[in-house]
């Protein structure tokens, strides 16, 4: 993809994208919590909003800026709330992401035009 192979700009792995993952989970939970007396539809409501809202304003969720990391589009740019929308309705879905190629893209980022790189 023409990407280095480490560093800013390279692709991220797996291990940061879990832990990011992991970080907005909880805080989609704590608010569901604190919301919606901690319904399991409200989580999985309050993760994709924040998805949504945060990758489409700034390229990134709470998890991806605290472990460095950014949504762009093939070219480098800032995915925008169309790809976000699209990015976030198949994570909802659990099975995109798990489905990866040889460039560590999920089908969710195929599927919307987008990467997840290092910054």
């Amino acid at each position: 993809m023409g990407r280095p192979a480490y560093g800013p700009a390279s692709v991220a792995r797996i291990s940061p994208r879990v832990g990011a993952l992991i970080i907005d989970w909880a805080i989609a939970s704590l608010f569901a919590y604190l919301l919606f007396d901690g319904l399991q539809l409200a989580i999985l409501g309050c993760f994709a909003v924040l998805q949504f809202l945060l990758v489409g304003f700034f390229g990134h969720s709470a998890g991806h800026r605290l472990l460095r990391m950014q949504v762009q589009t093939l070219h480098g740019k800032p995915a925008g709330y169309g790809r976000a929308a699209l990015r976030t309705l198949l994570i909802c879905l659990v099975v995109p992401p798990l489905l990866v190629d040889r460039d560590q893209r999920g089908l969710h980022d195929r599927l919307s035009g987008t990467i997840l790189v290092r910054i």
